[in-house]
């Protein structure tokens, strides 16, 4: 290749009024969860279209208050996916219970709603659906699943802020919603999260859950009305959102549409120039759906090729292109691989290659390309060269 790039896999937007916004509560005095919190709490709500809206520090905060406030817990089952990242499972094994794979769909990489309820017994108490790469799951099927067993729904949207079901927007949908501001997302506050939810009572729960599980947030205590104690309700977290965060959040928020404008077109790039590589696999859209585009995840078919994905990616990785993996298939990782004789939880079983087909063919062949709007239109092309000729290189 003649002339080489760096094209890093993300780099974010903060301009200038995510910093104007972020010195202004610095020199407000109230750095913690204050008014920038609420106020982005309140714009996220309306962008969501939901009765309730809690920040957080992270969405892996959020899954894990979901479960909590849903008293799930030890001897119950979760089913999810294992195309996510840990934090999906982490959150209910924390809560000892069990999580419960389902195998995926190849198209989409979301859970195969056909396989859910050959996996539901007596423990099993909510369902834990990923909206892979921003493309939401079947909801319809999901929630009819669920409200035929009597299970909850808690929805792991770390990829999906923009995406949309029928019509409808994702946060609205399942009993909660759990959302991703890590750095690498659609906006950022640099770490945090969002969770959703219409329940006036599971809101309540959630939120006092949040920060100790006491019922006083500090904004509330040492605000305008004066002094107020705190009482305890449940041994809570410290899961709050501060506003240092939020100043960011609501700049970023204001852009989110703007964004996305920009990675659909990048992605409409990718699906053109990919289209007569016949080693290539782009993911699909199914349904009527909207897209979040957070990632733009091709399979290589390396059962066509002199080369497994790893050196794929390390050849392409050397013409300055930065790439991801999403994701490592879960079951196969050691946590799940290694059981643990004297654990209580029940998801210390070994599993096996050969459980989850689909799974682990898209884990071994999985890579994530560059997207996201500092890009230009010449990067683009860039990394599709590169792409396009390292695979060549490797053609039997």
């Amino acid at each position: 290749m003649n002339t080489k790039k760096i094209i890093q896999f993300h780099k974010s937007s903060i301009l200038h009024d995510e910093i104007k916004e972020v010195v202004d509560t610095l020199k407000s005095g109230w750095i913690t969860t204050g008014p920038k919190t609420k106020r982005f709490e309140e714009d996220f709500r309306k962008y969501i279209g939901c009765k309730y809206a809690i920040g957080l520090n992270s969405c892996t905060a959020g899954l894990h208050l979901a479960l909590a406030a849903l008293n799930i817990g030890e001897g119950d089952e979760v089913i999810t996916t294992p195309i996510t990242f840990p934090a999906t499972a982490n959150v209910i094994i924390h809560q000892k219970a069990t999580p419960v794979f389902v195998d995926v769909k190849i198209d989409t990489l979301n859970i195969d709603v056909s396989k859910i309820e050959e996996k539901i017994t007596s423990r099993t108490k909510a369902i834990m659906p990923v909206h892979f790469a921003g493309h939401p799951c079947d909801m319809g099927k999901i929630m009819d699943i669920a409200m035929r067993n009597k299970l909850s729904v808690i929805e792991d949207a770390a990829h999906a802020i923009e995406s949309e079901y029928n019509g409808k927007k994702v946060g609205n949908i399942g009993d909660f919603t759990s959302f991703s501001f890590y750095a690498t997302k659609n906006i950022t506050t640099g770490e945090g999260g969002m969770l959703t939810t219409n329940n006036d009572e599971l809101a309540e729960k959630a939120r006092m859950l949040s920060l100790h599980g006491i019922s006083k947030d500090a904004w509330k205590r040492y605000g305008k009305e004066g002094f107020q104690h705190w009482e305890l309700f449940y041994p809570g977290f410290k899961y709050n959102m501060f506003d240092i965060q939020a100043a960011i959040g609501i700049h970023q928020l204001k852009k989110i549409e703007s964004f996305l404008k920009i990675r659909k077109k990048y992605v409409d790039m990718y699906n053109e120039a990919f289209e007569d590589v016949p080693e290539i696999l782009p993911l699909k859209i199914k349904g009527r759906i909207k897209h979040a585009h957070h990632l733009y995840v091709i399979i290589i078919k390396t059962e066509e090729l002199n080369a497994d994905r790893d050196e794929i990616m390390s050849e392409i990785q050397n013409n300055g292109v930065g790439l991801g993996v999403h994701f490592r298939t879960l079951h196969l990782q050691p946590y799940y691989q290694n059981p643990n004789p004297k654990s209580k939880i029940r998801n210390h079983r070994l599993y096996k290659r050969g459980m989850f087909p689909v799974a682990e063919y898209a884990s071994d062949r999985v890579i994530s390309l560059p997207l996201y709007p500092k890009m230009s239109v010449l990067d683009v092309k860039y990394v599709i060269k590169v792409v396009k000729e390292v695979i060549e290189g490797f053609r039997k």
